[in-house]
């Protein structure tokens, strides 16, 4: 079987292609340079540091929305990160302010709140506001930060007629897996409720969620859209785009092992080493049904047909999306290997259950396999106290 053929790395484990990310990091590149745009590395879908030193060739710079994520920015990629945060605690400002060159805030409270902070600290700090502009086609309501109601940026009508002494941008994100034309529908929303600010800022921060390295998306649009927007605003100094899943996409894989096989009511279920609810959250929240290598969607014609379940307790830890169909029957032993898991996929992993983390593994340009990280008992029990 193909799933086989990763009997190279432990199980469960992350595999991250090195060649494949580079290739994507080639396209944003090819857009940074062609639009004159800065585009960016969001940790919150790609958080794979030890390729940090390979991003940082083409990308410039990172996005974080934690503390964390922003001392990872800084220790890894070795540059400040560019920070945004639905809400800012006045313990983690200080770090906030430390390892950040761009900070934009929620809402108008908040830059009350940290404003004096902010102004006095002794480094050169542009900050920014996340706006709503209202307008969002992402299908998935737990992902659209543009429902009403959003707690997520302020609205126009909410907004001052000149932006705040110290504001120099204004951010706003509202899409996830988006094509271009997504994203032009969305600047005439947030043109149309904001243009008299955007003519005071430096930046725009036009978020995530753009999805330019996939195979079908629209770069020439894109490069179009991002230069006409530079044109009517020339007082931008740096449009700015924070992507995540684009720079991961299609790098790699999820490899787990069949550790059992149950029968009830007809349906086969094999139980793998990895959890739906613990490192594929998205399969069960979004929903979708992830690929896995070597396997199809059942039709009338298929005999070997299996419910894929996972390791924890959780009764609905299992692909609810349908089941899969394998060219022959499965064994303990086998390993399933779930394609296009290094964005948002790995960067979810909890420890719900005590259930083990997946080893992080890269195949490198040279097609060596490097074994990063395999977490342990002592990362479980370090979280619990």
């Amino acid at each position: 079987m193909i799933s086989n053929e990763y009997d190279f790395c432990p199980s469960p484990c992350y595999v991250m292609y090195e060649q494949a990310l580079e290739a994507n990091l080639q396209l944003l590149d090819l857009v940074q340079q062609q639009a004159g745009v800065s585009i960016i590395c969001a940790l919150k879908g790609f958080s794979f540091w030890n390729s940090f030193p390979l991003v940082k060739q083409y990308l410039k710079g990172a996005a974080a929305s934690s503390v964390n994520e922003a001392r990872l920015v800084a220790e890894e990629m070795h540059c400040e990160a560019h920070t945004y945060a639905p809400a800012y605690t006045d313990t983690d400002f200080e770090d906030i302010l430390i390892y950040s060159d761009h900070i934009t805030f929620n809402s108008l409270s908040q830059w009350e709140r940290f404003k004096g902070r902010a102004l006095a600290f002794p480094k050169q700090i542009s900050f920014g506001l996340r706006v709503n502009p209202e307008y969002s086609e992402v299908k998935t309501d737990l992902y659209n930060p543009a429902l009403p109601g959003s707690r997520l940026g302020i609205l126009a009508a909410d907004m001052p007629e000149h932006l705040p002494q110290g504001i120099e941008g204004l951010h706003f994100h509202a899409l996830c897996e988006n094509n271009s034309y997504s994203l032009e529908n969305c600047l005439k929303s947030f043109e149309e409720k904001f243009a008299p600010l955007i003519r005071e800022c430096k930046w725009v921060n036009m978020g995530g969620g753009h999805l330019i390295t996939e195979e079908d998306y629209d770069v020439p649009h894109l490069i179009s859209i991002l230069t006409e927007f530079k044109k009517r605003y020339p007082n931008l100094q740096d449009v700015i785009l924070e992507p995540g899943e684009a720079v991961g996409w299609q790098t790699g894989v999820l490899v787990s092992t069949v550790e059992d096989i149950v029968e009830n009511k007809g349906i086969k279920t094999a139980i793998l080493d990895v959890s739906f609810s613990c490192h594929m959250p998205d399969c069960l929240e979004m929903p979708y049904k992830p690929v896995v290598l070597g396997a199809t969607s059942p039709d009338e014609n298929s005999k070997f047909v299996y419910r894929l379940g996972g390791c924890s307790c959780l009764a609905g830890d299992f692909i609810g999306m349908g089941d899969f169909a394998f060219p022959e029957p499965l064994e303990v032993g086998d390993r399933i290997v779930f394609d296009d898991m290094i964005h948002y996929t790995m960067v979810k992993t909890t420890f719900f259950n005590g259930v083990r983390h997946p080893a992080i593994g890269m195949i490198t340009k040279e097609g060596d396999f490097n074994l990063l990280a395999q977490p342990d008992y002592s990362q479980y029990k370090a979280k619990l106290g």
